[in-house]
């Protein structure tokens, strides 16, 4: 079956962006084994939230992948890679279990029309909401061609698009990096374990 190449663009309701983590997993575990997924520090056993009203970017890919964890575990995520991006109204929470009850950290930034930014940004998660639109979108190309820096193994399933704009960003990661990273306006507060990002 051939792809031909779309242009224009996509509009939607995305979940998780149409990448078959599960089917494809253990063709991936293998191409992290030999480098050919980025994957690049092992992550805690905990996952966070990310929250943003508007994310807009330049130069998305995304393919299925896993994040090891120090305990050698390896978790299945969706990996996005968009080279150039601005978040407003960012937020990032997560909630740990302690000795003491509940602790939750609350990171906010990219507020009052003063978006955070980030070059280079990768995430791995396992969840996505958020109402998409793709310019110049193309579904179903070869993970190790997208046009990204990162990429994945050759002959895996991937998508890649020019830009990316996302409307009400709602997410779920193990991970998230970037070569920078401006977060303006930012706030750090710890919570009773109550409050999340949504």
């Amino acid at each position: 079956m051939k792809f031909r190449k779309l242009t224009g663009s996509h509009a939607g309701r995305i979940v998780l962006a149409a990448v078959p983590v599960a089917v494809v997993s253990t063709v991936l575990m293998a191409g992290v084994a030999n480098g050919a997924v980025p994957v690049s520090f092992s992550v805690s056993g905990s996952q966070f939230q990310i929250s943003a009203s508007q994310l807009d970017g330049t130069g998305f890919s995304q393919y299925a992948g896993v994040a090891p964890d120090t305990a050698g575990k390896n978790h299945q995520v969706a990996i996005a890679n968009i080279g150039s991006a601005k978040l407003a109204d960012l937020c990032q929470s997560v909630i740990t279990d302690t000795p003491m009850g509940k602790v939750g950290m609350l990171i906010t930034a990219g507020g009052g029309g003063a978006p955070a930014t980030a070059t280079d940004l990768q995430i791995g998660m396992t969840d996505l909401k958020g109402d998409a639109t793709f310019n110049n979108i193309r579904i179903g190309v070869d993970a190790s061609t997208v046009n990204t820096k990162a990429k994945g193994s050759a002959g895996d399933f991937a998508q890649d698009a020019d830009s990316v704009s996302i409307k009400g960003v709602q997410q779920t990661a193990w991970s998230t990096q970037a070569s920078v990273f401006n977060l303006t306006g930012m706030h750090v507060q710890l919570t009773d374990g109550s409050k999340g990002c949504f």
